[in-house]
């Protein structure tokens, strides 16, 4: 009996084994590869990695030179702001009052030399505009003037003018420490020519006679910036008079200081 049923079985058995024969097969086949297999990349693999390496390094070089140069660029725009913001401070002033030294080389007679003049100026601008003012000016000049007149002993008698004009004034430049403008006045001088001589009339010795007559000035005058509402100026000019019914044509300048103050 018990060979009877071991023959039923064995057909069985066969037929299972065929079946199950390439299942197994199929998922050896599918059985991943060793960690270690999978972790060593191909040559392939390498020499792309590598190139990949190769362009990376100099994008990221050109990614710091462009992050400096915007750096760089933000640093600049604040600076021109803040110089921006200075300029509109300082020369937003409606009022500059100016006072200082003259020099001035003057001609006090018909035929006499030319003679050094030292003096004091003051004035005033009003400006009616961002860049032009109205300015009132007066000045004082005092001198020694060489006559040598044997006939009547006098030989440097001292002298003296007063000019007061006014005039346009026009700011050409300005930035945060520079400044200069043009400067046309006009008004009148007062000659004092006779207080050396002794009693004598100037016109006795050579000097112009004493009185008013027409003073024309122009001058550039040029300011370094301590601060907004303060500078020092220096202003070459040129001054003309006609005493004696003659042209005098006087160069000097001026050294000084000015103050500003009050918003246009």
């Amino acid at each position: 009996m018990f060979q009877h049923r071991h023959s039923r079985l064995a057909p069985m058995l066969a037929l299972l084994s065929a079946a199950l024969l390439p299942i197994a097969s199929r998922a050896q086949d599918a059985t991943p590869a060793p960690a270690a297999a999978q972790a060593q990349p191909s040559s392939d693999q390498q020499a792309q990695q590598g190139l990949a390496t190769d362009q990376v390094q100099p994008q990221t070089q050109q990614e710091r030179a462009r992050i400096l140069r915007d750096a760089q660029a933000r640093v600049n725009a604040r600076r021109r702001l803040r110089e921006q913001a200075i300029v509109q401070d300082t020369y937003s002033h409606k009022y500059e009052v100016y006072f200082g030294g003259q020099y001035l080389r003057f001609h006090p007679g018909p035929n006499l030399q030319h003679n050094t003049e030292a003096g004091w100026n003051v004035g005033v601008t009003k400006y009616i505009r961002p860049k032009l003012g109205i300015t009132a000016d007066a000045r004082g000049y005092y001198g020694t003037a060489i006559t040598d007149n044997f006939e009547f002993q006098v030989f440097k008698p001292s002298i003296s003018q007063y000019t007061f004009m006014a005039g346009p004034q026009y700011r050409v430049y300005e930035s945060q420490h520079w400044a200069w403008s043009a400067q046309v006045l006009a008004g009148v001088t007062h000659g004092n020519f006779s207080t050396g001589t002794g009693g004598f009339p100037g016109t006795l010795v050579g000097l112009y006679p004493d009185g008013n007559r027409l003073a024309v000035s122009a001058g550039v005058p040029i300011d370094y910036n301590l601060g907004p509402g303060l500078a020092l100026r220096l202003m070459p000019n040129y001054l003309f008079s006609d005493y004696g019914s003659e042209a005098q044509h006087n160069l000097g300048f001026t050294v000084g200081a000015v103050y500003r103050w009050g918003r246009q």
